[in-house]
């Protein structure tokens, strides 16, 4: 069967004024902390794939390393996508509470994730 487009040449033809309309979109919410996402959003499974979760939410990439660092798989399953439980935990809270006036693309290291 022949191929419909060449595999080596450009394909802007193809998307037009698209690229311009999708690039103008503005950055989702953060999940967990409420503001705008930066340049960089991470795709997060609030419930773990490797306990069936499915849905991803848009995060900030701290936002994603506090949660990895604070919760273990099950503890995530349970939360599951409810939010405002993660929110009422204190070191999330605390965090919150102080990631608030950051910048959008700001990171930086939690630390390990505590063996239990």
């Amino acid at each position: 069967m022949a191929r419909k487009y060449s595999k080596h040449g450009p394909r802007e033809d193809l998307f037009g004024d698209d690229e311009d309309e999708a690039s103008e979109a503005p950055p989702p919410d953060c999940w967990l902390c409420g503001r705008l996402c930066g340049e960089t959003v991470i795709w997060h499974h609030p419930v773990p794939r490797s306990r069936g979760g499915r849905d991803t939410v848009p995060m900030h990439p701290i936002c994603q390393n506090m949660l990895i660092t604070t919760f273990t798989n099950s503890e995530l399953q349970r939360y599951g996508l409810d939010v405002d439980l993660l929110r009422l935990d204190p070191r999330i809270e605390k965090f919150l509470g102080w990631v608030a006036n950051k910048d959008p693309d700001f990171n930086a290291a939690l630390g390990k994730k505590k063996q239990r």
